[in-house]
Formats: structure tokens, sequence, C-alpha cells
């Protein structure tokens, strides 16, 4: 058989049949080969060009038509630390570290990067652009580098050294020129939203409305003293089986390293002051800084050579009209300058350091001396011509004015590389014996503590702390018994941990939870029997009979509140949303409801009238506030309506392999 197939596929048919199809097997999943397996991106977005929208989704056309965009590892790296610092600082010792290492709040965030990543590029294909201006006003709005309301350059400067990792004003100003392009589009549509008169009738009349209600308060039945029988024991055990399990459990011994506090007494080399001075003055020196003006002659990116000839002659004309004898340079920018920002200053730009504005802008203004006029300058955006007004040389800081401060930083420096090697020591002893806390307690002179058998959030001292119950009950220490890695509890204080026993989450046999079994079937009766008398009571209701009849059959109080509004807690807040879910009464015939509450009473109730708001008695401030917020609201709706939109367009690779 196999010799005649042989046979059959010799000869040149065979062979070039053959040839065409190892064409497309040899080429079949390359890309993914070539491409994706090695991508070093958390994810990718890709665009159609705008001259072919509907672009075909082949991989060469992409390569070489379609624009693009990543999200880096080290971006969704520092967004995830970022995120995760916030939600501990928020949820405090119930933050779970670990629980947060999932792949679903590592989407989620990079599900964000990625929305910024389609708005980037959509900008970008939009041709939309900052000018510095507009990104040196917003950073001069920041609180965080203001000192009594106004810009400070030095605060700018040590909060930017500050930050992690640091960064330059060059690095701030483009991330900030980067999120004004992404936001321009989106805030442009949210802004763009309106609500009609109608609408704004419509809400506030359901706002305003007001309901006529009759109701009755039935009080919990009485306390269910009535035997239960074993079945019905064993019938609920087993039906809620997941109520009766005993917790994981846990028992510790753990030492506990602090850091003395600094010896205010002691005497600090006065050498080693000023050496740590040396390394840290630049926090107190006050930098350079120019007081400027500019003009702006605007250059749009695609310009072509005439276009950027007349704007270069233009810029040399303003320039030399500034520079003459007696000229105002502040009316010739209101006259002449592009910069929309600045114009109507008179083309003040403030106060101005180094590093602020970059390039060719810094290199000219701070090689001119004060009062002068520049010649043009050329950077991104145009021609500048520059106006310097004053110089402030900046103040260095002597060592005799920090003294006190040093002494005290060289102090708790001692004390912390103290810290430090003691905490290093207990490292290498816990080390060479992994599986004792007496080796690594007795090279730090501490005790070892313990701690009895507890679950998870119901402990208490260290095992209150969330860094410690995870470690705690972790596979490698729950297991192995070995002592745990330094966990730091709060600055300059650590502890390590054994594990000493362990308890696996185990179910609790019947007889254990017997009692606590009993009480709850009662009380699961007397929820059923509160329901079964209020349903009645709304039933006698739906047949003609009145709130007050019901209440005097039964001897209880029956009010009649005319004109709730909304919100209102009559008798409780509960009680108020179930009548105005209630629908409104059909002609002569009221609308019947209940509502259970938290104590196992009841409120049967009816709805007789229904009144809707008066938009004419709201102040006209008021409806205007209403309307603002409504629109806001709306705003937002559009906005999400066109990042999806944008999503759609474009073509999103994510890696999960990098996360």
């Amino acid at each position: 058989m196999l010799q005649a197939l042989r046979d059959k596929t010799s000869g040149w048919i065979a062979i070039a049949i053959v040839a065409v199809l190892a064409v497309p097997f040899a080429f079949f999943g390359m890309e993914q080969y070539l491409f994706q397996n090695n991508a070093d991106y958390a994810a990718k977005v890709e665009a159609p060009p705008k001259w072919w929208q509907s672009a075909p989704d082949w991989w060469l056309v992409r390569k070489f038509a379609w624009s693009s965009t990543e999200v880096s590892v080290e971006e969704f790296r520092q967004a995830f630390d970022g995120t995760r610092e916030q939600r501990r600082q928020q949820e405090g010792e119930a933050f779970d570290a670990r629980g947060f290492e999932t792949m679903e709040s590592k989407r989620e965030v990079l599900e964000q990067l990625i929305d910024r990543a389609v708005l980037g590029l959509a900008a970008d294909r939009a041709n939309i652009v900052v000018g510095d201006a507009q990104v040196q006003e917003i950073i001069r709005s920041i609180p965080a580098f203001q000192v009594e309301g106004r810009f400070d350059p030095q605060r700018y400067q040590m909060a930017l050294q500050s930050t992690q990792p640091p960064r330059t004003p060059r690095e701030f100003q483009e991330s900030i020129r980067i999120d004004l392009q992404r936001a321009l589009v989106p805030q442009a549509i949210a802004e763009s939203a309106f609500v009609t008169e109608g609408e704004t009738t419509r809400l506030m009349r359901l706002l305003g409305e007001r309901r006529d209600v009759s109701f009755v308060v039935v009080p919990p039945p009485a306390v269910d003293e009535a035997p239960v029988s074993e079945a019905d024991q064993q019938a609920w055990y087993e039906s809620h089986a997941s109520r009766y399990r005993e917790p994981e459990k846990v028992a510790l011994e753990y030492i506990e390293l602090r850091a003395a506090a600094a010896d205010t007494d002691t005497e600090v080399d006065e050498a080693e002051a000023r050496a740590h001075f040396e390394q840290v003055k630049s926090r107190f020196a006050t930098a350079e800084r120019r007081l400027a003006s500019h003009i702006l002659v605007e250059v749009p990116a695609d310009a072509d050579q005439a276009t950027q000839d007349a704007a270069r002659a233009r810029a040399a004309d303003i320039a030399t009209r500034a520079q003459a004898p007696g000229a105002d340079f502040a009316a010739l920018a209101r006259e002449n300058s592009d910069d929309p920002s600045s114009k109507d200053a008179g083309g003040d730009l403030g106060w101005m350091e180094k590093g602020m504005m970059g390039g060719a802008f810094d290199d000219a203004l701070f090689a001119m001396q004060a009062d002068t006029i520049s010649a043009p300058v050329r950077t991104d955006y145009g021609w500048h011509v520059l106006q310097l007004r004053e110089v402030d040389a900046g103040t260095p800081v002597a060592f005799e004015d920090v003294r006190e401060q040093m002494e005290r930083e060289v102090r708790d420096g001692d004390g912390s590389r103290a810290y430090n090697e003691q905490v290093g020591r207990v490292v290498d002893e816990i080390n060479r014996s992994p599986m004792s806390l007496e080796p690594a307690a007795a090279a730090a002179g501490v005790q070892i503590q313990t701690l009895a058998p507890f679950a998870r959030g119901a402990g208490s001292g260290i095992a209150a702390n969330n860094a410690v119950v995870q470690a705690a009950f972790s596979e490698a220490l729950t297991q192995d018994g070995t002592v745990s890695d330094p966990i730091e509890i709060a600055p300059n204080q650590t502890v390590f941990i054994r594990v000493t026993a362990h308890t696996p989450e185990r179910a609790q046999p019947l007889d254990q939870v017997r009692e606590r079994v009993i009480a709850e079937v009662r009380a699961d009766r007397a929820r059923t029997q509160a329901q079964q008398t209020a349903d009645a009571m709304v039933a006698e209701l739906q047949g003609g009979k009145t709130v007050q009849a019901l209440a005097d059959e039964r001897g209880l109080q029956a009010q009649d509140v005319p004109g709730i509004p909304r919100g209102a807690p009559v008798p409780d807040a509960t009680a108020s949303q179930a009548y105005f879910r209630a629908a409104p009464p059909s002609g002569e015939a009221p609308t019947p409801g209940k509502v259970m509450l938290p104590d196992g009473s009841a409120v049967v109730f009816a709805v007789t009238r229904v009144e809707p708001g008066n938009p004419d008695e709201a102040p006209e401030q008021e409806q205007a506030m209403l309307r603002q917020q409504l629109g806001s609201l709306l705003g937002s709706e559009d906005a999400e309506v066109l990042q999806r939109s944008l999503r759609r367009e474009m073509k999103i690779t994510v890696n999960e392999a990098r996360l």
C-alpha cells in the first residue's frame, strides 16, 4: 500500500503541489512566534490609519500602516505599586496584600492604563498638542508646589526629588503634557453635555414628590420558646452547614525588634555633621530663578518651508521692535503673541527655574542679562522672543543655620544603622537555624514571646497586623514550621514569627453547636411568622379594609402622615424607600405594601395620594445646581461612551505573562 502511494505521488506534478503547500505551512504562525512570544510590553494598542479606517487586521498591513503605542511593564508595575499603596492607606491593617496580588487586580489596573493609551493614541492621530504655557499654568496651580497660595520653585524642586523614583522638572512637565493631551477630548465631550428644561422639570417633580401614607407598625412576634425537634435541628444544621465551621487557627512564637530612641544628649562629632550637611545641603539652598515674559510666534508642526520662513521673519521683526528704546514689551505681547495663556498678561511667565522649559528656551533665558530682550529662539512650538525682567541668584544655606537639624539626622541615622545591623544579625542566625527562634533571640538580646491560637481577623497585638496574619497563615509557615522572613509592622519595628500549632478549618459537629442551631431555628420561625402576618394584612388592605381597621382589630396604633418627602425616616428610612417604590394609587384605591425592619417588626402601609414636586417653588440657584449636576453626570457618561467607542476601533493586545 505504501509503495502504491509512493508511486502515485512521484513526478514533477506531485513535487509542484508539495512546494505550493509548503509555503503557507512554512509561515503559518510565524507572526506569533516572532512577535507575540517575545513581546516585552504589558499591553499594546494599535489603530488603523486615518486615511484607511477600514484597513484589515493582517499582520503586514498592521505592521506598516497602523499606528501603535505600548503600556510598558515598568509603567504597569509603577501603577500597580501605586494602587497597592493607595489601598493600603485606605484600608489600613485590614488590607490583604496577598489577596491584592491576583490577576483580577492586575487586569483592573492594566485596563485603566489601556484606556489612557487609547486616548493618547487618539489624540496623536488627531494632532492634538499642548503648549508649554498651558503646562506651566497647570503646574503653578498645584497646591503641593505652593507656599501661602503662590507657586514656590524650591517647594517644586523638593517635591519632585521626594517622589519615588525622583523626577526632573522636564520629566514632570512631559507627564503633565501627556495627561492634558489625553484628557482634552473626553473633557471637551463631558463639558458639551447639557440638560433640557423639560428634563430638569421632570427630575424636580420626582425629587420634590410627596406622598400621603397611612401605616401601622406590627411588633415582632413573642419570643419563640417552643421545643425544636431533633429532625428540625438536623435539617437546619445540614442546610446551613457553612455557618458551623471552626475557622483555621494558628499559635505563634515571635521575637520583636525595635530601634532604640535617639539620645538627644549624645554628642555628635562636628565633622560628621558637616559631612552630612554637604550631602544634603541642596535641600536647603534656593535655586536661581528668573522673571521672564515672552512673545510666541507659533509654527504648526506640519508647516511648509514658506510658512516657517514667514514666522521667523515675523519673530525677528517683533524682536527688533521690542529692543527699540522705550518699547512696551507687554503691549507688543498682547498685540502679537500666539500664546493664549500668557498673551492677555503681557506675555508674563512668572519666575522660571532652569529645567522648567528645557532645551533652547532655557539655554537662551539663562544666558541673558537682566532687562534685556533676546533674539528669536526656536522651540517645537515656534519662535519665542524673550524678555528677562529680573534675576534671583538664589540663597545658599550655611551649616550653622541648620546645625541642630544635621545633628539630629546624624543621631537618627546612627540609630537606624544599629537597628538594621541588629535585624541583619537575626536574619543570619535564622538562615543558620531556620526551625528555631532561640539562636536569633539570643543574638538580638530579646525574649521569645507567644500568642495563643487565633483565627484570621480575631487576633490581638501583633496578630492584628495584616502582614503578620498573611505570613502566619501562609502554607510555608503552617506546613514547614520555619521562622518567617522579617515582617516590618511599623517604622523601625520588625517581628520574626514561627507557627507552633496549626488547626485547619473544620466542620463543628451538631452536638457542639446545638444551642446555636436551636436559637437560629426559633429566630427563623419568628421571621416567618412576622412575614406571614404582614402578608395577610396586605391582602386585607387589597380587599378593601383600611389601615385604621387593621390596627383596631389587633390593638395597634395606626398613623396617617400626609406629605412625606423622599428620605424622611417615617418611621424608618427603609420604610420611606418602600413608600416611594410603591405604584401611585389608582383612582380611589390606595396602594398597599409592607416592609420588614431589622428588629423583626413590620410596617404595613397604604399610599393614598401622590403629589408631584413643583419646580416653580425651587429657587433659581437650586435649579441651576441641579442642571449642573445632571449635566456633569450625563457628560461623564458621554465620555465613557467615547472611550468604549475608541477601544472598539483599535486592536488591544494584553500580555498577561508580563504582569
